[in-house]
């Protein structure tokens, strides 16, 4: 598979980076956009086929620029869930207004477009009434999932009105390497894996009972490549995750014992506004059905792979303090 040339969205964000290296033998060129609030500069592979443009998605000089160049979208960009409750207008600006602008420019500026992929979440679903949550089920509660949500809206809007060939990917608790506790606002998994570093307690916000449906980032992005191979993705909207309920006590578990720090003690703190969800599981049935994607990771052989990555980011990181 070529995919000629390509702009990632925030690409320089864990799952964004982790596409790039992706996709970086299957491109001509990558064009990636981020402004660095919360992405790692360091974090984007060093080659000649990719031009960085350390700019936000607002900047409709640069997306007149890059987007006739373009085949593909992968729109990867957003503010996340703990800074839109801080900040909620921050949160629409990129968001909404950045996503409906990269819609608007890409219909004005993108003649060869073949696929527009929009990285949306599982956090539309909320505390959901229905285990495992399927695609027709929403509850919004929060900022993020609600410009997250309407920036589907938009996507469909897009794709009737002017045929752009969206496909979007609700994913589901995405951890795996590129996924550094450096960024206050990442994931549990690597806020784990800090804390064992570091010999201090594992902090769970609530009482740890509370469950996710956790998706190795291969997994995740094998996802992606999916959905743009196929045609019958245009149009559609896919859950990316396990289906398996892992409740942070157990996460916390099972890091500990991959580590060889099973005494490791954990610190319970009271909830943030944005710990509303007391449960997810995901149903990725469809996806699974069209495109024929599974997982090939289970929690114990991500958290593996995770930890032997992390490892050796520890060594580079001591060989260059030294030398």
């Amino acid at each position: 598979m070529k995919l000629g040339k390509v702009m990632v969205t925030g690409g320089a964000g864990f799952l964004g980076s982790q596409l790039v290296k992706k996709l970086l033998p299957l491109c001509d060129h990558i064009y990636i956009i981020d402004d660095l609030s919360t992405g790692n500069r360091a974090a984007i592979p060093q080659s000649e086929q990719i031009s960085f443009y350390h700019e936000s998605l607002t900047n409709e000089n640069i997306l007149e620029e890059v987007l006739p160049h373009v085949e593909y979208i992968f729109h990867f960009a957003c503010k996340n869930l703990v800074l839109s409750v801080e900040n909620i207008e921050a949160d629409f600006n990129t968001n909404l207004y950045g996503g409906s602008l990269l819609l608007r420019k890409a219909v004005q500026c993108c003649p060869r477009l073949k696929r527009f992929v929009y990285a949306s979440t599982t956090s539309v679903y909320g505390d959901a009434k229905i285990l495992p949550t399927p695609e027709d089920y929403y509850n919004i509660s929060l900022p993020y999932a609600a410009s997250k949500f309407s920036m589907e809206h938009y996507c469909h809007v897009y794709h009737h009105l002017y045929h752009l060939p969206i496909s979007i990917i609700r994913f589901s608790n995405v951890y795996g390497p590129g996924q550094l506790a450096s960024n206050p606002y990442c994931g549990v998994v690597s806020k784990f894996f800090e804390a064992v570093k570091n010999q201090e307690p594992m902090v769970i916000y609530g009482d740890g009972s509370q469950t996710r449906d956790f998706t190795y980032v291969e997994d995740a992005l094998d996802a992606v490549l999916l959905v743009v191979q196929e045609e019958k993705a245009i149009g559609s909207v896919y859950n990316v995750g396990t289906g398996i309920e892992t409740s942070v006590l157990d996460l916390a578990k099972v890091i500990r014992k991959m580590t060889g720090y099973e005494d490791l003690p954990v610190k319970f703190a009271p909830k943030r506004k944005v710990d509303v969800v007391q449960r997810r599981c995901i149903n990725a049935e469809k996806i699974q059905a069209e495109l024929n994607w599974n997982k090939h990771h289970s929690l114990e052989e991500g958290i593996k792979k995770t930890y032997t990555w992390l490892k050796g980011v520890e060594t580079d990181e001591n060989i260059s303090r030294y030398n």
